[in-house]
């Protein structure tokens, strides 16, 4: 017995070891991996690397510009806005909400959309039929323009964000993990195990969700994304934090107004988007070519 223990833990390491080896030898996974790795350090320890309090204002430094313009200032790398608060300060600020807000979504919108999608696709019949047409009302609706009336109903603020996001996104989770769930369904283990009387449940959860995890895992990533835009929208147009909170849409709202005479104002939260959102698309892609087998082949 010690001895088959010993070659199922080896065989287990093994495939942990190949499965790592795979990660990093995919350019995007890497790549991505590192942008969203510099973006979570730098949103963790917000209190330790901002050189100044990102809401502070000094209308005595209004428009400094960036340290590659002759006309910058020590101390004030990226500039300073309109109130003369520091951008690099409230760049950082910002990606602690653009982060919480990207997990925090991800995770309620898959949680709703997994249980649902597994539902469905293994029990069939009825609740398959109900879920089905109830993702297809859902998805008649349009995303942003939903996203803004829940938010307006709701009041302002990242738990509504959140929520709001989750009750848009859900029907993606729920959609692909449905196909996938039934196509986990016909499988020999599944039939092995409503062979030996395995419940139900039973089957759902302990058999069918394990091999479900990889997908559910790209889809995170890639959800992470899009919420990452979505509370950038809802930030641009007020129905985030408060407007003098830093975060990337407000920062883009505001730079607007000055963009002729201050484009870095506008600019640099716009890149900081642009640069996480195709770290999270590209880490998803990665992944998915890593870890469904189908892709692998």
């Amino acid at each position: 017995m010690a001895e088959a223990a010993a070659i199922s833990g080896a065989s287990t390491a093994g495939a942990h070891g190949s499965a790592a080896r795979r990660l990093l030898a995919n350019p995007r996974v890497v790549l991505g991996g590192a942008v969203l790795l510099f973006f979570a350090l730098a949103a963790v320890f917000a209190p330790l690397i901002a050189p100044h309090d990102p809401v502070e204002q000094d209308l005595m430094l209004q428009y400094i510009p960036p340290v590659w313009s002759d006309k910058a200032e020590p101390g004030y790398l990226f500039g300073t806005d309109n109130l003369g608060r520091d951008i690099l300060s409230r760049l950082i600020y910002g990606a602690q909400i653009a982060l919480f807000v990207a997990v925090a979504a991800a995770a309620a919108a898959g949680l709703l959309g997994t249980v649902l999608g597994l539902l469905a696709g293994y029990l069939g019949g009825w609740v398959d039929t109900v879920i089905s047409r109830l993702v297809e009302i859902w998805m008649a609706f349009p995303a942003v323009l939903l996203s803004i009336v829940l938010v307006a109903v709701m009041g302002t603020g990242l738990h509504s964000v959140i929520i709001a996001i989750a009750v848009i996104d859900w029907t993606r989770f729920c959609r692909v993990v449905r196909a996938e769930t039934m196509a986990q369904k016909q499988q020999d283990y599944v039939a092995s195990a409503v062979t030996v009387g395995l419940g139900r449940m039973h089957i759902l959860w302990r058999e069918i969700l394990p091999n479900v995890l990889p997908l559910l895992i790209v889809l995170f990533t890639l959800e992470m994304g899009i919420a990452v835009i979505v509370e950038a929208i809802l930030s641009y147009v007020n129905l985030s934090l408060a407007s003098d909170f830093p975060t990337w849409g407000t920062m883009i709202a505001d730079g607007r107004k000055y963009v002729n005479q201050a484009p870095w104002l506008m600019i640099l939260p716009i890149l900081c988007v642009i640069a996480l959102v195709l770290a999270l698309n590209a880490l998803g892609d990665g992944l998915k070519d890593t870890l469904d087998p189908v892709m692998r082949k």
